[in-house]
């Protein structure tokens, strides 16, 4: 995928691996990050892309193949609610003590589990 983001490599032109056919099945955006899933032709090799988009730029691509991905929110944001709550509130709490955090997945990957095959799993926390 470099090859093709940086124009080294041109859409349809032949390698040593064959091509490459950009297709997402899902595309989904959290603020300045897109996530888009797809498949190869075949549906053997899956894969997501987590870009950082600024101001309309993409700035940093994450790549993963046959790798499960669950995206989830960390801290709070002003500009967007927080998906992530704290069970215990208490205003005493000390600065040494850990409070736990609950941050639930707000995607995750869906092309890896209809392959019917194990793949590891990643979380990618923003």
């Amino acid at each position: 995928m470099m090859r093709l983001l940086t124009g080294s490599e041109k859409v349809g032109k032949s390698s040593s691996t064959g091509t490459f056919e950009f297709n997402p099945e899902f595309i989904r955006s959290f603020g300045s990050i897109v996530i888009a899933e797809g498949c190869d032709s075949s549906r053997s090799i899956s894969w997501v892309h987590a870009w950082t988009v600024t101001d309309g730029i993409i700035t940093q691509v994450r790549e993963y193949f046959n790798t499960s991905l669950t995206v989830t929110r960390l801290g709070n944001q002003e500009s967007e609610p927080s998906d992530c709550s704290s069970p215990s509130s208490s205003s005493s709490s000390s600065s040494a003590e850990i409070t736990p955090v609950h941050c639930p997945s707000i995607w995750e990957s869906r092309l890896s589990s209809q392959f019917g095959k194990s793949v590891p799993g990643l979380v990618l926390a923003i």
